[in-house]
């Protein structure tokens, strides 16, 4: 007698994407997510503004799900919400509502952790042309996390090198937000990248011992050049833009290879992914891709399960539920969740 494949809702809030997806065994039959635009006109993600939209969003969302994947309520077997870490609004809308409905149905409840997701969307039936194989490397890379992973199996991961200060995608975002670029700033980094030079200016990168990341120093870096650059032309940001981009791109993407590079030659695995919203970058993409030629086993997800989405909260929430590494109605938002 076979096993009864699992349906699981997922439901993520971490920051300021509400989504909810419905996973059937490892495939996605729906995932939506509602996205905040509020925050734009301040050029950050405002906490409390997020939590707000959160629960407007987040009935209709599930809703939703469940209507596009043709699923009812009482098909459920379990719902996967994110724990942490993240804003501890937003993550409260989610915990609470996941509490409160798996309580209803009497059916089991799963925290996920939101970067332990991001690697295993990977294990989406469509996720990628390559599934990595344990055990494998990733880079998982944010605007709140850079880190290096070692993913023995999809419970058990050890974090080799972490930032030390800022993350990746707060660096595009700041840089972005120095050219006058609106938020979120890094995807438009990334275009106007293409039109430029890489290698028309160059920015200090950090010296940080091991696997570990910096990038408060390269952000420093680059406000100091360009103030430097506009006291002898006051519309270089503009005239420069592309080459600009272009260049602070490179660095960026060069610092995270550099440390990736290092940690496959430490730990001997080859095979090695991406995760993050930063994997969406073409020129990460592009470098990695690169690797397959020095026989490098590479995973990269689809663009929509790069950002923040449910779907990759249900994929987790599966293998969790398979280890029955449940968590019961005392279960807290913890915006500093550990690995």
């Amino acid at each position: 007698m076979t096993a009864k494949t699992k349906i699981i809702l997922g439901i993520e809030s971490s920051c300021d994407d509400t989504s909810a997806a419905i996973l059937v065994g490892n495939q996605i039959h729906a995932n939506v997510i509602a996205n905040q635009e509020v925050h734009q006109s301040f050029g950050g993600v405002v906490p409390e503004l997020a939590s707000r939209a959160h629960q407007e969003h987040i009935i209709p969302v599930v809703q939703r799900a469940l209507n596009d994947a043709k699923i009812s309520l009482n098909q459920l077997d379990a719902i996967a919400f994110t724990q942490g870490p993240g804003l501890m609004g937003s993550l409260t809308v989610g915990t609470s509502f996941a509490k409160a409905l798996a309580l209803a149905l009497k059916i089991p409840l799963i925290g996920v952790h939101h970067m332990k997701a991001h690697v295993l969307a990977h294990f989406i039936d469509d996720a990628s042309d390559c599934k990595p194989s344990f055990p494998f490397l990733c880079l998982t890379v944010s605007g709140g996390h850079t880190q290096i992973v070692q993913v023995n199996n999809a419970i058990d991961m050890q974090v080799l090198g972490n930032t030390i200060d800022d993350a990746a995608g707060e660096a595009f975002d700041k840089a972005a937000k120095m050219l006058g670029l609106p938020y979120p700033g890094g995807p438009l980094i990334d275009r106007y990248s293409k039109h430029g030079n890489p290698k028309a200016f160059t920015f200090s990168k950090p010296q940080i011992p091991g696997l570990n990341f910096s990038f408060s120093g390269l952000k420093t870096s680059i406000l100091y050049a360009l103030q430097a650059a506009e006291k002898k032309q006051t519309d270089f940001r503009k005239i420069y833009l592309n080459d600009l981009c272009a260049s602070i791109q490179n660095t960026i993407i060069e610092i995270l290879m550099d440390k990736l590079e290092k940690a496959v030659k430490q730990t001997g695995i080859k095979n090695v992914a991406i995760a993050g919203g930063v994997s969406a970058n073409s020129e990460l993409r592009k470098r990695i891709l690169s690797k397959r030629q020095t026989d490098w086993n590479v995973s990269i997800p689809k663009m929509s399960y790069c950002t923040d989405n449910a779907a990759m909260i249900a994929m987790a929430g599966s293998f969790y539920l398979q280890e029955n590494l449940l968590v019961g109605q005392d279960a807290a938002a913890n915006p500093r969740l550990s690995w």
